[in-house]
């Protein structure tokens, strides 16, 4: 039996992210390395295309794929406000496959999340097959040590504490319609031996001063340090990897939140 990634992304969860996350920090310093190693590009765990649909907007050639098929649904239906038909396909990142091969792929906020460490050294050998000759995979991930609180969950007192209570005060947000969206967030386990953490959500949604719906679901992921990452790109067959502070053209230091990681296949491979 395969392992259905653990994330959350579905439902009421996936109509959060259409609704309120679209901005696209990334996308300058992701077209500037697009223009470097060239198209076609695939966003993998695209989500509902906040990336992908700035990659379109700009001319680039891009696919997407997702574990989600809410998150695609989504993603299909914005495209189509502007015109546009994506190939989108419905796969877990460890298990994907495309007739295409790519120059470029990318992967945002999302390695690390819904399974095992064995499925994140899957997904980089799938992207590395999948990859012309010269092209390049580009990632991130998030250092936990960069946050105070974030890294005490980590050690034994923080360990301790789990699982968090749910926070007094929910996110709110209002969609342009007037639904409104309540969200929490907590983290109910973290392992420092195996690096993994779990955190769950709960997130309701109110029509006209009713709540209409209710939804609770787990996210799993696997905490990396940099030298983790660099070594199982390395055992994926990536030749060359260099590291950016976030999305920048800026070399990585001890103070990124965000690293990012430009894993060039061999031009000879």
């Amino acid at each position: 039996m395969r392992h259905q990634p653990a994330v959350w992304h579905f439902g009421l969860m996936s109509e959060y992210w259409t609704l309120f996350k679209r901005e696209t920090p990334e996308l300058p310093g992701l077209l500037s390395t697009i223009q470097r190693f060239g198209q076609p590009v695939l966003d993998l765990a695209c989500g509902t295309g906040r990336v992908l649909l700035g990659l379109l907007r700009h001319g680039v050639d891009a696919d997407g794929i997702d574990v989600s098929a809410d998150m695609i649904a989504h993603a299909k239906s914005a495209a189509a406000l502007e015109g546009r038909a994506p190939s989108l396909h419905v796969q877990p990142m460890h298990d994907f496959s495309s007739d295409r091969s790519y120059r470029t792929i990318v992967i945002v906020d999302s390695f690390g999340l819904g399974g095992n460490r064995d499925q994140d050294r899957a997904t980089l050998r799938r992207c590395h097959a999948a990859l012309r000759a010269g092209g390049a995979l580009i990632l991130n991930i998030q250092m936990e040590y960069t946050s105070t609180e974030a890294w005490a969950l980590w050690s034994p007192i923080g360990r301790a504490s789990l699982p968090e209570p749910w926070p007094e005060r929910e996110i709110e947000r209002v969609a342009p319609n007037g639904d409104v969206y309540r969200l929490r967030i907590r983290t109910t386990s973290a392992s420092a031996i195996r690096q993994s953490f779990t955190r769950e959500m709960r997130i309701e949604k109110w029509v006209d001063g009713e709540r209409r719906a209710e939804e609770t679901a787990t996210l799993a992921g696997n905490m990396y340090l940099p030298s983790e990452v660099i070594a199982s790109l390395r055992e994926a067959g990536f030749s060359r990897v260099e590291l950016r502070s976030g999305f920048t053209d800026l070399p990585a230091t001890d103070d990124s939140s965000s690293v990012v990681f430009i894993a060039e296949k061999n031009s000879a491979a």
